[in-house]
């Protein structure tokens, strides 16, 4: 099935493909719109922007894709996998190309100083009112994907096939793409021979794109460990079991599992994100609780970290004669992005046709995660390249030892979103063009 799977791949990637040189006579027409539409998409960056909403909350997001797609002739859908949106332009026979952008934005209390900040707030799931904003640009990333379809909708006398747009919910949960998937977004809709995303990336100067073969994010799951003692009297300790020395003990001997146990040419993290033990200064609590996020790039992998994170665990537990075997549930599962290593090569060329010469970098592998993963785990060839965000002078600042480019998920985050915005576009109608049929 592999080699019957990588030769249609190849024969779908050889029908699409022009002739090397064709692609800038093809693309220049789709793309000379951008500058007379750049003052629209800005000004929807920055109404995104102001209104952010949470995971599976995204009604007013959502509509606006909605909107937009529907003014464009697309056959649109919503309420796909709770919030999603999915739109169709058939265009004749041809190749399905989907091109997604995610939704939501995150809990976090704005401090960019922009005039246009976001000052929305909402309730979380603890029942807290927190602040909400766009701190890992899928603003920008629905702005570019906005002006993709716009383009290539107006263009559709110099292409042939399918053009599937789907705005995702919940990315940042880790659980939006697979609510669409079970949602029937491959069986109710047209299936992608390919599908492509793109993500901000504050390490790149705004106006590039960087592309890379193979796995480019980490798998991530949370790792939520309880461990029990026996509770007693600070003043006492020889008559408890403290669970606080045993969780004390697990932090640290959770470290030797990447120094020790993992070989340096295949990357891992474990990062113990919390500890929460007791309520007084006198009191020897009757358990301790650990939150932990791991990383990998492979599945094997994968499952050897989360054994060895259980071994390690029960062991220390077992060694202090712990009352209890500890508990350790994994949750939150989200698969390495890997992308496709024959189609990130045509991407690479078609993007690098339509960019200002240097624009196209390469990029390595990064520990953060994204479900845009589960596209392609269910079978359809996909890849995901970064769009650098960072405004340049203040990147080159930074190189230099000055102060830091606000990173994605900070408060700060603040992309140079006009040049950012036109390399989007401009990347994702290229990569798009070249891989839908010609007319």
């Amino acid at each position: 099935m592999r080699a019957r799977s990588t030769l249609v791949l190849a024969a779908l990637l050889a029908a699409a493909a022009p002739a090397r040189g064709q692609a800038p006579a093809a693309t220049a027409p789709l793309l000379a719109p951008l500058d007379a539409l750049a003052g629209e998409l800005d000004a929807l960056y920055v109404d995104l922007h102001r209104t952010p909403e949470l995971s599976f909350r995204e009604e007013r997001t959502a509509a606006r894709m909605a909107a937009r797609l529907a003014a464009l002739g697309f056959d649109v859908t919503t309420g796909v996998g709770g919030t999603g949106v999915v739109g169709v332009l058939g265009n004749g026979p041809g190749p399905t190309v989907m091109l997604r952008t995610d939704l939501d934005g995150l809990p976090v209390q704005e401090r960019t100083g922009l005039l246009f900040a976001s000052r929305a707030t909402a309730v979380d799931p603890a029942g807290a009112t927190v602040g909400v904003m766009h701190a890992c640009g899928h603003d920008l990333h629905m702005t570019a994907w906005v002006g993709a379809a716009t383009l290539l909708s107006r263009g559709r006398d110099r292409w042939s096939g399918t053009l599937v747009m789907v705005g995702q919910p919940a990315e940042e949960r880790g659980s939006g793409a697979r609510a669409m998937l079970a949602d029937g977004l491959f069986t109710r809709f047209p299936r992608p021979d390919f599908a492509l995303a793109l993500h901000a990336m504050p390490s790149l100067p705004a106006g590039s794109v960087g592309i890379g073969e193979g796995p480019v994010l980490a798998s991530v799951d949370s790792v939520d460990v309880t461990i029990h003692g026996r509770g007693g009297h600070g003043a006492m300790p020889h008559q408890t079991v403290d669970p606080i020395v045993i969780a004390a003990r697990t932090v640290l001997a959770l470290q030797t599992i990447v120094s020790r146990e993992r070989s340096p040419f295949d990357p891992v993290v474990v990062t113990v994100g919390s500890f929460h033990a007791g309520t007084k200064h006198n009191v020897v609590p009757d358990e301790a609780r650990l939150q932990l996020t791991v990383r990998a790039y492979s599945p094997a992998t994968r499952e050897k970290v989360l054994a060895s994170i259980e071994r390690i665990v029960r062991a220390e537990a077992e060694a202090s004669a712990a009352p209890r075997p500890p508990e350790v549930k994994v949750s939150e599962p989200v698969p390495a992005t890997v992308n496709d290593a024959a189609l990130a090569r045509r991407v690479r060329e078609s993007v690098a046709r339509a960019l200002p010469d240097g624009a196209l970098r390469g990029q390595e592998p990064v520990t953060a995660a994204e479900d845009f993963a589960e596209y392609g785990r269910a079978g359809v060839p996909s890849v995901m390249f970064w769009l650098g965000s960072a405004p340049p002078a203040l990147l080159e600042a930074s190189e230099r030892g000055g102060p830091r480019v606000p990173p994605l998920h900070s408060a700060e985050f603040a992309p140079d979103r006009v040049p950012a915005t036109r390399a989007g576009v401009t990347a994702l109608v290229a990569a798009a063009l070249d891989l839908l049929g010609r007319r």
